[in-house]
């Protein structure tokens, strides 16, 4: 848990003024994975682990950047945004630059970054930082700008600056997460539904594999184009469909299956997409036997037809199949490392955690850092500054 009253300490002594605190929280996603880029449905909830900015003006049209987790400063001019050193920073400049393409009245700024996030474990963090970011000018200049508005500079900071061709879940989920539930988003209409997630007698526990493959971002994008190549396909036969949401799986056997890769890419989606439905009736019912079962099945589809899963992430689900204690389990987030996430029964979370991590360590001779994740509100302001003003 970050500590804000750390935060505002550290803040004063690097600028000599009280800040302005936003928090934004990471989040975890049930089902519905490589879905919300497709138009489809994503089910995932904000958790107690989140990004702290602190912030004030400045006079000028300087950004003055730092973030406590890597030690690191690094100063950039609003007037003349570039890709900067730190890849940290690029989640700020890049909300920056959408607020001043929409003619925002943005001028310098000082912002210290904090939290307890873990970076590359598939929590989102950087869609943390960037909702944290766009709050706390929104709220610091006074902009005005909805909440729905402020998902969308977020994800076109990420698609445009960074260059991650992301969908909507994450920037949604920890703008719009609510405690105790999980959301059902539509990611075509940005309708949703909150749907209450039960957490007596059960945790969410996520075993981070400590491992992030470098081919995450590039392969990321390589699954968008190759749905979008899908979609091109049925298109020729069906003009009015316009993603994967409107193709069906006679559609796919019959215009797509020629083409083994972009075929599997897109089975697994139109999959993914009927099974988070019906664990959304699963969770009405509060049967978690039987969303459990649907997680197994899109950890098979994760790995064996869209093919973003990675050794140890197959090793820890494996691990945890035969247990009784867990009622499912999948991999969680873009691929190829990261966290696998897991609802276990409360009484065997302690004795689970110990033998998944002397067997992971046996098996892959990586260290297994675990989580317990409790689901939380959206970005909000934790501290508000006495004096936001700073040369």
């Amino acid at each position: 848990m970050c500590d804000t009253d750390r935060l505002q300490r550290l803040f004063r002594q690097m600028h000599h003024a009280d800040p302005l605190i936003i928090r934004a929280p990471g989040r975890i996603n049930l089902i519905g994975e490589h879905t919300d880029y497709n138009n489809g449905f994503v089910l995932p909830a904000a958790i107690d682990k989140a990004i702290y900015v602190a912030v004030n003006k400045r006079s000028d049209n300087k950004i003055h950047l730092y973030a406590e987790e890597y030690n690191e400063n690094y100063i950039a001019d609003i007037e003349k945004l570039r890709q900067p050193k730190f890849n940290w920073s690029s989640y700020v400049l890049g909300v920056v630059e959408q607020l001043v393409k929409r003619n925002y009245a943005v001028t310098g700024f000082n912002i210290v970054i904090d939290g307890d996030v873990p970076v590359g474990a598939g929590m989102a963090s950087s869609a943390a930082i960037e909702c944290a970011t766009v709050f706390a000018l929104s709220e610091l200049f006074d902009l005005g700008i909805s909440k729905l508005d402020m998902v969308m500079i977020a994800q076109k900071a990420e698609q445009e600056f960074v260059g991650l061709q992301c969908g909507i879940m994450d920037m949604f989920t920890s703008m719009f997460g609510k405690k105790d539930h999980v959301i059902c988003l539509d990611c075509r209409s940005y309708e949703y539904e909150y749907f209450p997630f039960k957490q007596d007698g059960v945790k969410i526990v996520l075993l981070n594999s400590s491992i992030r493959h470098s081919l995450a971002f590039s392969e990321y994008n390589s699954r968008r184009k190759e749905c979008e190549q899908g979609v091109a396909l049925v298109q020729q036969h069906h003009p009015y469909v316009q993603s994967l949401r409107d193709v069906n799986a006679e559609m796919l056997d019959k215009y797509v299956a020629h083409d083994k890769v972009v075929y599997n890419r897109c089975r697994f989606v139109i999959e993914e997409n009927e099974r988070l439905l019906a664990g959304c009736i699963d969770l009405q019912n509060n049967d978690i036997a039987a969303f459990g079962k649907k997680m197994y099945a899109t950890h098979k589809g994760l790995s064996k037809l869209f093919e973003v899963s990675c050794t140890e992430l197959d090793i820890l689900v494996d691990l945890v199949k035969s247990n009784s204690g867990v009622i499912g389990a999948r991999m969680m987030g873009g691929g190829f490392g990261g966290c696998t996430i897991n609802i276990v029964k409360e009484d065997a979370v302690e004795e689970l955690i110990y033998d998944v991590r002397e067997a992971y360590r046996e098996r892959t001779g990586f260290n297994l850092a675990a989580y317990v994740a409790s689901i939380e509100d959206g970005a909000c302001i934790a501290e508000t500054a006495t004096s936001l003003y700073h040369e």
